[in-house]
C-alpha cells in the first residue's frame, strides 16, 4: 500500500472515531435534524465504528482494505444526501465529501495494489 493510501486511511478512521466517540451529542442533533432514529444511528455509527477499525487494521493486512474503503465510501454518500436534503450549508457538507473521496481514494488503491 502506498504511504498515501496509508495516511489516507488514518486520516479516515480516526475522523469517524473522533466524530462517533467524541461528539457524539452532534450526531444525535444531526440524526434528529434528518429524521431518522436512534436504531438508524446506533447500526450507523456501530458500522462506521467497525469499518474504521478495519481499516486501520489494513495497514498491518491490506487485503482488509478494499470492502470497508467502499461501505464507508457508501456511507459518506448517504451523508451527502442527508444534508443536501435538509439543505445544510456547505461547510457542513464539506467533511463528508472529504472522507468520500479519501474513502474512494483507498478503494482505489487497495483495487491497485490487488491487480499487481
Amino acid at each position: 500500500m502506498t504511504t498515501a493510501a496509508i495516511i489516507a486511511q488514518l486520516v479516515v478512521a480516526l475522523s469517524v472515531i473522533y466524530v462517533w466517540v467524541f461528539r457524539f451529542d452532534n450526531i444525535v442533533l444531526e440524526f434528529k435534524q434528518y429524521g431518522l432514529s436512534d436504531q438508524t444511528r446506533t447500526l450507523v455509527g456501530a458500522t462506521k465504528i467497525a469499518l474504521a477499525t478495519l481499516l486501520i487494521a489494513g495497514i498491518w493486512y491490506p487485503a482488509l482494505v478494499l470492502v470497508p474503503a467502499l461501505l464507508m465510501a457508501a456511507l459518506m454518500l448517504a451523508a451527502q444526501y442527508f444534508h443536501y436534503k435538509v439543505n445544510n450549508p456547505l461547510f457542513k457538507r464539506a467533511p463528508s465529501f472529504i472522507l468520500l473521496v479519501l474513502s474512494l481514494f483507498i478503494a482505489y488503491a487497495a483495487l491497485h495494489i490487488s491487480a499487481a
